[in-house]
């Protein structure tokens, strides 16, 4: 068997395929591999171009979407360790290169063949430490989406016994003081009670992750940078430093 200088590693919650090949195009391995094998299989093996998709991340904003992660960033930073050139790439970049029907090893070929094209763009890999960032925006995201749904819960419970407010989330306490104060039956208190406790505790955990957020801008110095353009806050400026990086270099093995 030839040298290897190119692998495509499709990406799984269990078992990664592999596909790799020499410097002439031929096919030199064809197989699966248990994520805990992975750092062995790598570290056996000399230093080569390593290509894998940029997956969805778990906690995506898009609202009622399920997507499906396998860690592209993690597993890149592992083979990167040990001397390989990894390439992430967006999936709907590597699709037009499957010659046959969409299984594991037909991806796995498809991702070795993208990799090494030209003219392919790849996705920067993040460091934990952008990862830790882009965490908190995701978590603060996600508290926010449910601090929503507790107030028009509120909001349209309450309707239906004629208590209503203006709107904003500055008004669901003057609300709920109004609710406390109105004879309403047993099980309507208790609901309210819940949910205003509820809507309390959201709000309070935004505020700590927008503390944490704002600390972590301070200690960043693209985040500081970043803080110079007029309308550009803390918030902002921090995702910005996790979500944009340099581009990457097109020089490989």
């Amino acid at each position: 068997m030839g040298k290897i200088t190119t692998i495509g590693v499709d990406l799984a919650k269990s078992v990664f395929q592999l596909h790799g090949v020499t410097a002439d195009g031929t096919v030199a391995l064809r197989r699966q591999l248990r994520r805990g094998r992975v750092p062995e299989f790598f570290g056996r093996l000399p230093p080569c171009l390593v290509g894998m998709e940029a997956c969805a991340f778990v906690g995506t904003t898009v609202p009622r979407k399920v997507v499906r992660s396998s860690s592209p960033h993690f597993w890149a930073r592992e083979p990167a360790k040990l001397g390989h050139a990894v390439r992430l790439m967006p999936p709907s970049y590597v699709k037009p290169y499957v010659k046959r029907g969409k299984t594991d090893a037909a991806d796995a070929g498809a991702i070795c063949e993208a990799v090494t094209r030209p003219s392919m763009r790849f996705v920067p890999v993040k460091t934990e430490e952008q990862h830790a960032f882009l965490m908190m925006h995701r978590t603060r995201d996600f508290l926010v989406r449910q601090l929503t749904q507790v107030t028009n819960a509120i909001r349209a419970h309450l309707a239906e016994f004629g208590i209503i407010v203006p709107k904003g989330v500055h008004n669901v306490e003057r609300l709920l003081t109004i609710a406390g104060e109105a004879a309403l039956p047993e099980g309507a208190r208790t609901s309210v009670e819940l949910l205003g406790g509820q809507f309390r505790d959201t709000l309070e955990r935004i505020e700590d992750v927008t503390v944490e957020i704002r600390k972590a801008a301070e200690t960043d110095e693209a985040a500081r940078r970043l803080q110079g353009v007029p309308g550009i806050g803390p918030i902002t400026s921090s995702a910005l430093a996790a979500f944009v990086r340099q581009t990457v270099p097109r020089t490989v093995c």
